[in-house]
């Protein structure tokens, strides 16, 4: 965690560190995925590096990671587009939540739920069209992340179905 913690500061502290290092810093975090194996390790680090380093790039390698079979590149490839989110970019977000929608682990659930819900303390909208239709399919402990910071009665209409 330490490490991790150290490559974040690096990171983000644009006055010491170049685009050059930004850059060899992700491809130091890809290369050694394996080792992220924590969801507190990912939580913590994904989005100030993965995620900020992918605002302006190409995004390709985070659909692979949420259709790799490991649960940890599953949920850095979801967690990181939280930089998105902040960034007020939900395409990619909802794109990733549609391939982990029916995935297996609850760590994955939780994840996916708590970006949906990121997505709709940004923009209510946007997060209500993305869950309108898939609501009823979705893991329920997914859909309650999604749905927890909305107000009670629309809350329980989605916990009951009567969207």
């Amino acid at each position: 965690m330490f490490a991790l913690l150290v490559l974040v500061y690096k990171y983000k502290t644009k006055r010491f560190t170049s685009d050059e290092q930004r850059e060899e810093i992700f491809n130091f975090y890809i290369k050694n995925i394996r080792q992220i194996n924590n969801w507190d390790l990912i939580d913590v680090t994904c989005p100030h590096i993965v995620g900020v380093h992918l605002l302006n790039k190409d995004r390709t390698i985070l659909y692979k990671l949420a259709k790799s079979n490991d649960l940890w590149k599953k949920r850095i490839s979801i967690v990181s587009t939280f930089a998105f989110i902040n960034n007020k970019e939900y395409n990619d977000t909802l794109k990733i939540a549609d391939i982990l929608l029916h995935d297996k682990h609850d760590l994955i659930h939780k994840a996916v739920g708590w970006a949906i819900r990121n997505v709709g303390i940004k923009d209510l909208d946007t997060m209500l069209s993305f869950l309108n239709p898939r609501y009823k399919n979705m893991p329920r402990t997914m859909l309650r992340y999604s749905i927890e910071k909305l107000d009670e009665d629309l809350r329980q209409k989605y916990l009951k179905g009567l969207i």
